[in-house]
């Protein structure tokens, strides 16, 4: 006995090939030239104990006779007692054309082959999605009666079945799995679909919330899922059947589980919290359909619900299932196959199993490139202050990373050796001195390096300016707070707009601006630092909405004391806890790959929080750190002194409020 199978590499194919190894006979695969190399590897890695019983057969779905040669053909007439025909799409976000061309043409190019090489059976494997959104419950039996056939997945689906009732004048038999998943046992998939595109949503859920936390969510239709495993075993056993012949098989789960429920039995295999309390989504049907697609049109609604499917990894065509309407009867399948111990497993029983290999093997993150050399190698990466501290740190470690690396500061001499680092380890930079506290300088700057080194692809604003002196003693200091806002708020945002046009044009770009954690904190002393870092934050979150259709992004780093040149004169900081630069240049490093809009640490989130819901009790732990950390003597006006001493009670409060300026 021979079989013939098209799509034996797929999914579903490799897994049927694995039970009809287990009989005798030769098994005939459709291979076309992209997969001949996937061809082999199974037969090595997988089938190597029948190597010779698994024979490719050169040809195409998309041609006629399915593109066979004739030589081939003429070895194959009247060998093939089972023609299995798999290849298709089973992808709900193809587009229309590629629907057709796999579904509908493969389907009536499968049989004309099948015909010319007189094969026994034609086995056409379909589809649930071939019952369109039938409402109520469609049986074995039924076939014309499907409706809501609109989506290009399910009409396809249907007229290839179609083709194989009207116009295969051999023998057949129909196959509708529902929605595939893994293999009950191994969990293996080899891609990610139905139940899987919500995988994601679940483990962003697991790293918010602890197991215990109770969410609210929806409640939808009935989904059918079926594993693999069952799916091969039952289309080889109804196969070899006698007398079934012009018959089609549900091979569906009899009691299909809600999406709650299914969503519920993955977030428990995920350790994610579990939706205990589940909204139905048909309560919303109340909402006027014109109501709802007045909605869906507005642009800033249609660019929300993108953005969201878009950072789940959800196509939009997967919330068609969320209200599937159909139900499927199996007592044709469930009489063919009584007696074979061969049944669909509950869910329960290898959800884990699933998302175990999902998270192991398929999950996007895995397969997302955290290098930093694969985002910068070769891009012009510009950096301010880049002759000592972060920037120094950071321009090192672009360097590392193959930038282009672009270094700024004040002075020549100290800019040079970090030049001269940079280039020692192998990489490339550029040196430009620059007064960013002065706005023509920059001007010239900007135009220099536009002229010699083209569009800046990462702007690293970092060069800044610190003081360290409580309110009361810079009444006739007003200089203080006009040289911060200067050099850490215009100086910055001067080279903002100078390499903005440029970043716009070229439909990329991201500017970094390394800000500060007392932004976050409100910190005492520091008002004319956290001032014109609260300033640059605020210009940053409004362009980020002007720019966000751009390509250009924009990231603020809340950057906890690090101890670099710019704290030295502070003598306290000697005592407390701070972060190396390196530190910092790896949260620069986050900034590039992830490209979010903020990066802070938890115990800056947790006083922004704390300042929001209980700011009394904020200005309370302020004040009592304000008056037990005094003003340096150099603040004063005075030699150092004994208040420039650390006692006990300060390295135990600094210690707990690790990172926070004070």
């Amino acid at each position: 006995m021979s079989y013939f199978v098209t799509g034996g590499t797929g999914f579903i194919g490799r897994n049927l090939i694995d039970n009809l190894l287990k009989r005798k006979g030769t098994i005939y695969v459709l291979v076309r030239r992209g997969s001949k190399k996937k061809f082999n590897a199974l037969v090595s890695e997988r089938w190597s104990d029948h190597a010779r019983r698994v024979v490719a057969i050169g040809g195409d779905l998309t041609k006629v006779k399915l593109g066979v040669s004739a030589a081939d053909a003429d070895m194959l007439r009247g060998k093939v007692k089972h023609f299995f025909h798999l290849a298709a799409i089973y992808d709900i976000s193809a587009d229309a054309d590629a629907n057709q061309a796999a579904n509908i043409d493969g389907t009536r190019h499968a049989i004309q082959f099948a015909e010319d090489i007189k094969a026994g059976c034609f086995h056409h494997t379909s589809s649930i999605a071939a019952a369109g959104l039938y409402h109520g419950t469609f049986r074995e039996d039924m076939f014309e009666e499907a409706t809501g056939l609109q989506h290009p997945y399910f009409r396809t689906k249907h007229d290839s079945e179609g083709l194989v009732r009207r116009q295969c004048s051999i023998p057949w038999r129909v196959y509708r799995p529902g929605i595939v998943v893994g293999h009950s046992k191994t969990g293996e998939i080899d891609k990610i679909d139905g139940p899987y595109y919500f995988f994601k949503l679940i483990q962003k859920m697991r790293r918010m919330l602890p197991p215990w936390v109770p969410t609210l969510g929806l409640e939808g239709g009935r989904i059918n899922l079926v594993p693999v495993d069952f799916v091969a075993a039952a289309m080889d056993h109804i196969a070899h059947k006698p007398k079934l012949d012009g018959q089609c098989f549900h091979l569906t789960d009899p009691n299909p589980k809600r999406i709650g429920e299914v969503m519920n039995l993955f977030a428990e295999a995920a350790h994610a919290p579990l939706m205990s309390m589940r909204v139905d989504a048909r309560l919303f049907s109340f909402i006027p359909a014109p109501v709802k697609q007045g909605l869906g049109m507005l642009p800033p609604v249609r660019r929300i619900i993108k953005q969201v499917l878009s950072d789940l990894g959800i196509p939009k065509d997967m919330l068609t299932f969320f209200n599937y309407p159909t139900k499927f009867d199996t007592r044709e399948t469930e009489r063919a196959l009584k007696g074979s111990g061969i049944k669909v497993p509950s869910l329960d029983t290898y959800a884990w199993t699933l998302w175990d290999y999902w998270e192991r093997h398929l999950d996007p993150e895995l397969f997302i490139d955290r290098s930093l050399s694969g985002q910068v190698r070769d891009r012009n990466v510009l950096i301010t202050g880049a002759s000592s501290g972060i920037g120094k740190a950071t321009a090192l470690m672009m360097g590392e990373a193959g930038a282009n690396v672009i270094i700024v500061a004040r002075g020549e001499e100290a800019l040079l050796e970090t030049k001269a680092e940079i280039e020692a380890s192998g990489g490339k930079a550029f040196a430009y001195t620059c007064d960013l506290s002065d706005m023509a300088d920059i001007e010239r700057l900007t135009a220099q390096v536009l002229e010699e080194r083209g569009t800046v692809d990462i702007l690293v604003n970092n060069a800044g300016r610190s003081i360290r002196r409580s309110i009361a003693l810079s009444y006739d200091r007003f200089h203080d707070f006009e040289r911060c806002m200067q050099l850490n708020y215009f100086g910055a945002l001067k080279m903002i707009m100078g390499f903005l046009p440029a970043m716009t044009k070229q439909r990329r770009g991201q500017v970094i601006n390394i800000s500060s954690i007392g932004v976050l904190t409100n910190a005492p002393r520091f008002s004319a630092y956290v001032a014109s870092k609260a300033a640059l934050d605020s210009f940053s979150r409004c362009a980020a909405s002007e720019f966000n259709d751009t390509g250009v992004s924009f990231t603020t780093i809340n950057m906890p004391l690090v101890r670099t040149p710019m704290i030295a004169p502070t003598k306290i900081y000697e005592s407390v806890p701070t972060i190396t630069p390196e530190d910092a240049a790896d949260m620069v490093k986050q900034a590039v790959i992830f490209r979010p809009q903020r990066i802070a640490t938890r115990l800056g989130i947790f006083a922004q929080v704390l300042h929001s819901v209980a700011p009394k009790i904020s200005e309370i732990v302020m004040n009592s750190a304000f008056r037990m950390f005094p003003d340096s003597a150099a603040a004063k006006g005075e030699k150092s002194g004994k208040e420039d001493q650390v006692t006990q009670e300060q390295v135990a409060f600094a210690s707990l409020m690790r990172g926070i300026h004070w």
